[in-house]
């Protein structure tokens, strides 16, 4: 961080003839309160200010301390899509910030009333949860393309025995397939269908018949184009309205639906898979969990990102679960997450060029932000990946799978 210095006088001496000359000399400004509190908080996690170590910060604009220190999260992500600042790597300075857990620390204005809100309103409601597809499902399929794996699978891999994002992604799905043991003719309801990578893989690999909701425009147009001539009906939907579906389904599934339901409808999400599933059917849950319990995501999050979302908890989805569900397996994968966005991340940075045009240098570090934000966040196991199959008590066992 560069300073301009303050001129000041140092002392007076006298020249060859008698005459009085003042010295100054530079004096580099004392560093405000600010800076003083946000330099003390990231040392507390191992974060220097203008270190050199992996995940030190360097600040470019002294405005970053009181910005960061009054707007939280969001004052840090907008200071750094200004180029206030920077840190390399930077997935690594978040998982930093996380294992300390900073954002503890720091509560702004704006968190806490997203909180409130959290708390007040449903703020997934079926309009008020049309935000995230025209904010971020619906940016750009040019964008998701470039970063996607030919699956165009926008959740995160399994990494198990693969080698490649490609690979990983193809595992996840062949998982998802042996837990739930498709076969050919069986009717699959799925509840947020995405770009419809799974819908297609069901029908071509396994001969399924699909019906997928989705309140995404641009991903259901991409879908349906892409699975034309396949046993699949995309449905632009919200989820709650497959409660009107007339046939049950062999099989349920939701791949990262859950992150923006919303805990004021995680029991009714509950209700509406168990009504559709037939009897002896399976449903697999897929989604991203927290370690606690809240009201409303991260701020920056909120704004940017997946406006309206949340990231749901062990102790919010087991409440909507009881009485309907039997779990029959539960595995975390979340370490694989923080390996999934660095992938997505390498192939978003080597076809920015072509990109740039079109969605311009702020969002460059705007997504940079979002993408190792949320690596970091898995690396520090502050958030996790689940896979859960539910059944509806009515099979006689189930026996657990890992190997795609």
């Amino acid at each position: 961080m560069q300073r301009s210095p303050v001129r000041q006088p140092s002392a007076r001496v006298s020249d060859a003839d008698g005459q009085s000359l003042q010295l100054w000399q530079d004096r580099q400004p004392r560093p405000s309160l600010a800076e003083k509190v946000v330099t003390g908080i990231l040392v507390a996690a191992g974060i220097r200010v203008n270190g050199n170590r992996p995940g030190d910060i360097r600040v470019h604009d002294a405005r970053f301390f009181g910005r960061a220190l009054s707007h939280g999260s969001l004052g840090l992500g907008e200071s750094y899509m200004d180029g206030w600042w920077d840190a390399e790597p930077l997935d690594e300075f978040f998982a930093k910030a996380q294992r300390a857990e900073l954002w503890r620390r720091t509560p702004s204005a704006v968190s806490v009333w997203l909180a409130l809100k959290g708390r007040l309103l449903n703020r997934q409601t079926p309009d008020k949860s049309a935000a995230v597809a025209r904010r971020h499902y619906d940016l750009g399929n040019d964008l998701y393309e470039a970063m996607l794996d030919p699956w165009m699978q926008y959740t995160c891999a399994y990494w198990n025995g693969a080698a490649t994002l490609d690979e990983a992604q193809e595992n996840k799905l062949d998982l998802i397939s042996r837990k739930l043991g498709f076969s050919a003719g069986m009717r699959v309801l799925e509840l947020g269908g995405g770009f419809g990578g799974l819908a297609r893989f069901l029908a071509e690999r396994h001969g399924c018949e699909v019906v997928s909701y989705n309140i995404s425009r641009e991903q259901v147009e991409f879908a349906r184009q892409w699975c034309n001539g396949l046993p699949v009906r995309f449905e632009l939907k919200d989820y709650r309205e497959a409660a009107q579906e007339r046939e049950p389904f062999d099989r349920v599934v939701s791949i990262g639906l859950c992150e923006h339901v919303g805990y004021k409808n995680y029991r009714r999400f509950m209700e509406i898979a168990h009504r559709c599933l037939r009897a002896g059917g399976l449903f697999l849950l897929h989604t991203i969990d927290g370690n606690r319990s809240y009201t409303a995501t991260d701020a920056f999050i909120d704004r940017y990102i997946f406006p309206n979302g949340m990231i749901p908890a062990i102790e919010q989805l087991g409440r909507a679960m009881e009485g309907l569900w039997v779990m029959e397996d539960w595995h975390n994968f979340g370490p694989d997450y923080d390996r999934t966005l660095l992938a997505w991340w390498d192939n978003f940075d080597r076809a920015w060029p072509r990109l740039r045009t079109a969605y311009g240098d702020r969002f460059y570090r705007l997504w940079k932000f979002y993408i190792m934000a949320s690596a970091g966040s898995f690396r520090a196991r502050q958030l996790q990946l689940w896979q859960m199959v539910l059944s509806k008590g009515d099979i006689p066992s189930y026996r657990p799978v890992r190997r795609p």
